[in-house]
């Protein structure tokens, strides 16, 4: 897939992008024999987190306990609780511990050399390009963006990444999984045959939800908004986006590729009074550039029967990836060790980090992000719609351009038929 240049992008990107692009530019008149954030193979990886939440904060975790001279050294969050709880879960100094919509300014102006970006990701695109300007390694996690045009940001940013040979590894864990690597390896050798279609899931129980305490009583709508980012399409994308993404992107994987059009239904039966603009079912046919066709489901009903996997067709077997399986003309079953993929995420980051051969995730998570995005688009509208006119035609930009303390943002639970298509 083409980068966009510039003319393909919005004014708000353009905007976002164009001091990076002059850095870069400068970069390169000047040479860089190493990563602009490289480290010699002894140094210490010096870990900010931005975003402390529970993800965050076992990101952090996973990448101390994946490689050792490693620490963390500074933490951010738009909330003082989380950012202080971080501080005291890492050892980390006053002085480098921040809060407050500027926080993430503030920890990559410290001398960390590997960030964590854990915030809701409609945040990610703007984290991302701010992290890239400041030549730091990133850990960035899925999904990275909630609208195209946010995709369109993180592709454009990625391109600036491998100019300055920076390392940028996504928080899709399965594709660091040895299990899942080696089924991937046997698809792709072609031990399957051709391959017709397939299905993923992410059916589960319900989601959390977090009432108004006293600690967040003198929140703006906006503020407990972000504090309940999951419940809206403009902080989280919805669930499939959030979680599903997964599923997705372990299909595009056997694809070797992203689908090239899209068709779905959905709804909202069981959230109750629970605010929020989400839905909690979708149902997704994607088609793939072959013409195989893939079934997408995902689910939040709590008391429901729980799949989360993968399943791929052949003309010679079927995969079941998330088990390590292949049956038919060629049976394979993985019986090897399996580091935690969380863990392995990380050491393969830091790795590449230290022999300065960088790796850059960046597009490729994109693009399941956008698949994703695309699968709620059509659902939401109820319409057919193409990946070329999401890279090229969608203007839907959800996140506002300027953050901060004040009214949310409470837009209206889609349906198909009236939901416009942007």
């Amino acid at each position: 897939m083409n980068t966009p240049i510039a003319s393909d992008l919005s004014r708000r990107d353009f905007v976002r992008l164009s001091s990076l692009t002059a850095g870069a530019a400068a970069l390169a008149a000047v040479g860089t024999p190493r990563s602009l954030g490289a480290v010699a193979g002894s140094d210490t990886i010096r870990i900010g987190i931005i975003g402390c939440g529970g993800r965050g904060s076992d990101a952090a975790k996973n990448a101390l306990d994946s490689s050792p001279g490693v620490e963390v050294v500074a933490v951010a969050d738009l909330f003082e609780r989380q950012a202080v709880k971080a501080r005291d879960r890492f050892k980390v100094s006053a002085d480098k511990t921040f809060w407050g919509f500027d926080a993430y300014q503030k920890l990559l102006a410290t001398d960390v050399n590997y960030v964590i970006l854990a915030t809701p990701p409609g945040f990610r695109p703007s984290h991302f390009a701010a992290a890239v300007a400041a030549n730091k390694h990133i850990f960035i996690e899925k999904p990275v963006a909630v609208d195209p045009t946010g995709i369109r940001s993180v592709i454009a940013t990625a391109k600036i990444a491998s100019e300055k040979r920076l390392s940028v590894v996504a928080g899709t864990q399965r594709r660091h999984q040895a299990s899942y690597i080696e089924t991937m390896k046997r698809i792709h050798d072609g031990e399957m045959g051709e391959l017709t279609g397939g299905q993923c899931y992410w059916n589960g129980d319900g989601i959390w939800f977090r009432e108004k305490a006293d600690w967040v009583a003198g929140f703006s709508d906006f503020e407990w908004q972000c504090w309940n980012w999951y419940h809206w399409d403009w902080l989280s994308g919805d669930h499939i986006v959030e979680q599903h993404i997964h599923n997705i992107d372990v299909m595009n994987w056997a694809f070797g590729g992203p689908p090239v059009k899209f068709y779905g239904m959905g709804g909202r039966q069981n959230r109750g009074n629970i605010p929020g603009n989400i839905w909690d079912h979708f149902s997704v046919e994607m088609d793939y550039a072959n013409g195989a066709r893939v079934s997408s489901s995902c689910r939040h009903a709590a008391k429901t029967a729980t799949r989360i996997g993968e399943r791929v067709v052949g003309t010679k077997g079927v995969a079941i990836p998330n088990n390590a399986t292949i049956t038919g003309e060629k049976n394979f079953k993985y019986v090897g060790p399996n580091v935690s993929p969380m863990v392995q995420e990380h050491a393969d980051l830091i790795a590449s980090i230290r022999s300065n051969t960088p790796v850059n995730e960046a597009v490729r998570v994109a693009e399941s992000t956008l698949t994703a995005i695309g699968a709620r688009i059509a659902a939401y509208t109820g319409r057919e719609i193409s990946w070329k006119w999401l890279m090229e035609g969608s203007k839907l930009d959800l996140f506002p351009q300027n953050p901060g303390p004040g009214p949310g943002i409470f837009g209206p639970v889609p349906i198909p038929g009236v939901t416009p298509l942007v």
